[in-house]
């Protein structure tokens, strides 16, 4: 992995918005032919949800936009934090700040009564993670 850059995606429990964002920038990458250079996972800042799938409205939208993906929720930990190289310049951002549109804030959408929330998510991490690589892919 010391090739690859790596990024990680973080939400609150990771059965939302940090699986979605993994799974797109997944896609993203393996469409751009550079999934060799590159190595994505997602967490979440909570442990409700650890050992847990994604949400099914999380799948049925993936699903919906042909990427096939598999997740066992996670927990972030103290040890994430220590796994960049020597010499890194790791940074952390809010994905949104890498929209087109300036929409940064990706709303959590676990309690909306309809999978509209989860639509909107996936098109603001669409749009982030290629505006992401756009600028960070060299």
């Amino acid at each position: 992995m010391a090739d690859k850059h790596n990024v990680m995606f973080v939400c609150l429990g990771n059965i939302c918005r940090s699986p979605m964002a993994e799974a797109v920038f997944k896609e993203v990458i393996k469409q751009r032919g550079i999934a060799d250079k590159w190595y994505a996972e997602s967490s979440g800042t909570g442990g409700w949800h650890v050992g847990c799938s994604p949400d099914q409205r999380t799948m049925a939208v993936l699903k919906k936009n042909n990427i096939e993906y598999q997740h066992t929720a996670q927990q972030l930990v103290k040890d994430d934090f220590h796994r960049k190289p020597k010499g890194s310049k790791a940074e952390v951002f809010l994905l949104g700040s890498f929209d087109p549109k300036g929409e940064t804030i990706i709303q959590d959408p676990y309690y909306d009564s309809d999978n509209l929330g989860f639509e909107k998510c996936y098109i603001q991490c669409w749009k982030s993670c290629n505006a992401f690589l756009d600028k960070y892919n060299k």
